[in-house]
Formats: C-alpha cells, structure tokens, sequence
C-alpha cells in the first residue's frame, strides 16, 4: 500500500464496514470529486486560464496510479461523463445558427481545407511512424485537427473581443471543424467495429446521409421545432430540451452516428428566443457535467503512461500550434483583417480541449491503441494551458508579422 494513499484506503475500509458502506463510500467520493472541481474552477478563474486543463489534471490523480483513488463513484463518473459530452455538443451548436452554417461554410471553405490538411496530417503522420494502425493514427489526426469551441468561445468573452474584427473569422474556422466532426465521426465509428471495406463504405454513407439530412432539417425547420419547444416556464423548457437532446443522441448511437454530433445539430436547430433562453439557463449545468467528462477522461489514465508519449506528444503540440497559427492568419488575411487582428486569430486557434478528447475517449473505448489516451491528455493539457496564455497575452506578444510598406508619394516632375 502507498504511502499517499494509505488515509484514503483506512477511509475505504471503514466505511465499507459500516451499514449501507457502498452508497456511503460512494456519496463521500463524490463529494471530493465535487468539492475538488470547485476549487480548482477558482484556482483557474484565479489565475487567468480555463478550468478543462485542471479537471484533467485531477481526474490523474484520482485514477490508478494516482494520490486520491476513486473507484466505487466511478460507474456514476462514467454516466454523468456522458450527459457532459452531450450537454457541451448541445450548447455549442446553440452558439450558431443555420444561417452562421451557409455563411461560414461560403466564405471560410478554402481556410477550412487548409485547415484540415495542415492540422490533422502531423496527427496522421505521427501516429504513423509510432507504429499505430491507421485506425489509431487517423483518431490522433481528429485529436490534431480541431481546436476547442468550448475554450475559444469563453476566452474570447472573458477577454472582451467578442466585438473584434477578427472574431468573425474564428468563430466560422469553428463551425467549420465542427461540421467536419459532424461528417468524420460516423466514419470513425465505422473503422473502430472493424467493419469490412464494403460494409465500412456502406455504413459510411448512410451516416453521412443522415447527418446531412439533419443539417438539412435544422436549416429549414428551425423555426418550428423551436416553436414546439418554446415555454415560458423554464423548468418545462429545460425538460423539454434535455428530453429531446438523450432521445436524439440515443437515435444516433444506434444508428452509428456519435451522441456528440447528434446533441450538436439538435443545438443548431434550436434558435431564436428558445436559443437564448437555453444559453442563460444551461451552462450552469453544462459546466458541472463537462468537469465531470474531464475529470472521467482523466481517471481513466495512469499517470505512469504519459512518461513514454510525453516527448512525442510536446512535440506534436510544437508543431501543431504553429500549424494553427499559419492557418488563422491566411485565413484573416483573405479577408482583410490586418497584421495584429491576424496574429491574434492565429493564437486564439491553439487551444485544444473537448472534441479532441471525445475522439479519444472513443478510441480508448474501443481498444484501438492503448497508449491513445495518455498522448491526447499529454497533448491537450499542453496546447490549453499554452493556448490560453498566447490568446491572453496576444497584443504583448511580438509578431513576426509586418504591416505593409506605406507607397512612395513623390511627386512625377513636371
């Protein structure tokens, strides 16, 4: 028995003696996970960075491995974890509209390409030459591609740019990668059951049909869906909600269509008042159960993995961060933001967080490679914290990037 973990072990023991030990034993774990979040939502809210890179941090040192155990919560932890994926994927796709969706998709698709080829090859290439299959190595690119909404969103209001120029452009990069996940995950699950090429292909297209069936019905049936929903009291409106968001991610489990996608187009289809209504009543609850996710995802890795991966997984990071940057920038150039608002797109695009560690919260379920997990924490924990603190600081950070050379204004002689 570990020294550090001895008192939480005599605890274990002493309740489990007592009558009713198991709902005791699992009500006082939950309680330290709770109590453990909040203090570490201070601590971040304290320091200027968002809470994601510490919840999985704690959720380290509860797992195996680590200095505070958790186990007998842990089945709880597992649920709650997924109502966090569904609840974040639905409040995100409340932060767009079916319109955002035709504009982002019109102006921003050459930066969106790019954005793929350069973020999600390093991911590929290195999964790759670490001897993973292409199933594994095809996640990492996932975990490689697509920078955090959750993250981004809330830094951006929490640093006053909501209003800046190049805002614009990162929230449609954004919608971009989102809609891209939308198309990628169906195809994900297909390659993770170990399906045939035929029956891969098969499944493939009907999951792409589907969710451009649904995109389809939210651009068209938002209105009225959300007519149906709408209530002036909040409880049924939150019922309401939460009722069509496990029904729709259900559905799209069963059909192999990921519950994250499916909670993201039901967010999308929802607009208007009801939109509004939802984003002032729900991230109390989004929070409290997206922490959950973290800490999960976190408790479901020992610690002792990330020494092997924790040099690939920095490099990556390295890279990865300059790709990002190169991308903002190209992007706000095109449509011309100038020198500053360019570098901070660039910087404000680093942070990864959420979807990356869906995609490998499904590999890991899954089996595809055991060392996935560690690698995606190891990354993540790198490019939120770092990414943070570059979109914080972006106006005191020198750019590289100059300002045009003012024309010559002589005069032609007479």
């Amino acid at each position: 028995m570990d020294a550090a973990t001895a008192p939480f072990t005599g605890l274990r023991v002493a309740v489990e003696g007592a009558h009713g030990g198991d709902t005791a034993l699992v009500f006082i774990e939950l309680g330290v996970v709770f109590l453990v979040l909040a203090l570490l939502g201070r601590l971040a809210g304290r320091i200027g960075i968002p809470s994601i890179p510490l919840y999985l941090l704690a959720g380290l040192l509860m797992g195996d491995g680590g200095f505070i155990p958790i186990s007998a919560g842990e089945e709880f932890l597992s649920i709650g974890a997924q109502i966090g994926i569904v609840l974040l994927l639905l409040l995100l796709g409340l932060e767009y509209s079916p319109d955002d969706l035709r504009v982002g998709m019109r102006t921003t698709w050459q930066a969106g390409l790019l954005d793929l080829a350069l973020n999600a090859t390093p991911g590929l290439l290195v999964g790759l030459m670490m001897g993973w299959s292409v199933t594994a190595s095809v996640l990492l690119a996932g975990v490689t591609y697509i920078s955090s909404s959750g993250i981004i969103a809330r830094l951006l209001d929490d640093f006053d740019r909501v209003a800046n120029r190049e805002t614009p452009v990162i929230l449609s990069l954004l919608v971009m990668e989102d809609i891209a996940m939308a198309l990628f995950l169906p195809i994900l699950a297909v390659m993770l059951v170990g399906a045939t090429l035929l029956q891969g292909a098969i499944a493939a297209a009907i999951a792409i049909a589907i969710v451009a069936a649904a995109f389809l019905f939210a651009m068209r049936f938002s209105r009225q869906l959300s007519t149906v929903v709408h209530s002036h009291s909040r409880e049924l409106l939150l019922l309401s909600v939460l009722g069509l968001a496990f029904l729709v991610a259900g559905l799209a489990e069963a059909v192999q269509v990921s519950a994250a996608v499916g909670a993201f187009l039901l967010g999308l289809t929802l607009s208007g008042n009801v939109a509004d209504q939802l984003r002032s009543l729900m991230p109390p609850l989004r929070d409290v159960f997206g922490g959950i996710f973290f800490v999960f995802f976190g408790i479901s890795i020992d610690p002792r993995d990330l020494w092997p991966v924790l040099l690939p997984a920095l490099g990556l990071a390295l890279v990865t961060a300059v790709t990002k940057i190169v991308t903002g920038v190209w992007a706000a150039r095109r449509v011309g933001i100038g020198p500053k608002g360019q570098w901070r797109t660039g910087l404000s695009l680093i942070p990864r967080g959420e979807f990356s560690i869906v995609i490998a919260g499904l590999g890991v379920a899954a089996g595809a490679q055991p060392l996935l997990g560690p690698f995606a924490a190891a990354y993540v924990l790198t490019l939120a914290i770092v990414g943070s603190i570059l979109m914080r600081y972006a106006d005191h950070i020198p750019s590289p990037l100059k300002p045009p050379a003012p024309r010559s204004r002589s005069r032609t002689p007479v």
